[in-house]
């Protein structure tokens, strides 16, 4: 399968801004891949601001990545904020090259260091995908930091684990260690999409990437705003797997 990260330098709370840029960026870029990952709230950046920047899962910001999986013919992994009920979410939505929503995440982990907990409503499931006969289980930035959500993808046996992030500076070398303990852990592959830039908050330098199933770094992009593409052989999930049963001793999960 071939994976797209798309590490993002989102203008700041400005959605139209922000899908011309990427409109942009993609019509130079001639992506040739079957997944394409954005970071965390791709079209807004880490906002604690939800209430005017929140839209349904039928809105605006949910159509435009319905019609980049359609003109690209590629499966799409994006942030929104979510308004539902009157809660806010923190999401990560899925579209299919035809443009059907196939997933959609609830973050389950607000980040209350940041104060998230108090303008977002935590997501209550995991939720496990299929793309293109891949199983997939999907996350959010600081839900890296509970490896409980990802012992239960590994109880279904996922190969791979997409997580979208704003992850900033100060800790990254954290979201490195996390991402490849994760893959380790759990023996399947492991997608992270962090963005780029500054935000009222703080700075980012990106660091997405992929990690195999037993720790090896796969692509990385380091700082800057940039589209990279990693052919992934899920069939090394399966070899070890096979050599290592250390899935069928968990025990407390």
């Amino acid at each position: 399968m071939k994976i797209s990260m798309f590490q993002f330098d989102p203008v700041w709370e400005d959605k139209q801004q922000n899908m011309e840029r990427i409109t942009g960026i993609l019509e130079s870029a001639k992506i040739d891949s079957e997944l394409l990952i954005f970071p965390e709230m791709t079209l807004t950046g880490f906002s604690m601001n939800p209430k005017p920047l929140a839209e349904s899962i039928e809105g605006d910001s949910a159509q435009f990545f319905k019609n980049l999986a359609i003109k690209y013919g590629t499966n799409v992994v994006a942030g929104i904020i979510e308004s539902h009920e009157n809660n806010f979410y923190n999401t990560l939505l899925v579209y299919s090259p035809i443009g059907e929503l196939t997933g959609s995440y609830r973050k389950i982990h607000p980040f209350s260091l940041s104060g998230e907990h108090l303008h977002y409503t935590g997501g209550n499931n995991p939720v496990i995908i299929e793309l293109n006969k891949i199983s997939v289980g999907l996350s959010i930035c600081y839900d890296l930091r509970f490896p409980e959500l990802f012992r239960q993808y590994a109880k279904e046996r996922v190969e791979l684990i997409i997580n979208i992030a704003n992850w900033p500076v100060p800790r990254i070398n954290h979201y490195e260690a996390l991402l490849k303990a994760r893959a380790i852990e759990n023996l399947c592959f492991v997608a992270g999409v962090n963005r780029c830039g500054n935000d009222p908050a703080g700075s980012y330098n990106g660091r997405s990437s992929i990690y195999a199933p037993l720790g090896a770094l796969v692509n990385e992009i380091i700082e800057n705003e940039s589209i990279i593409t990693s052919n992934i052989d899920f069939s090394e999930v399966y070899s070890v797997r096979n050599k290592l049963s250390f899935l069928d001793d968990i025990k407390l999960i």
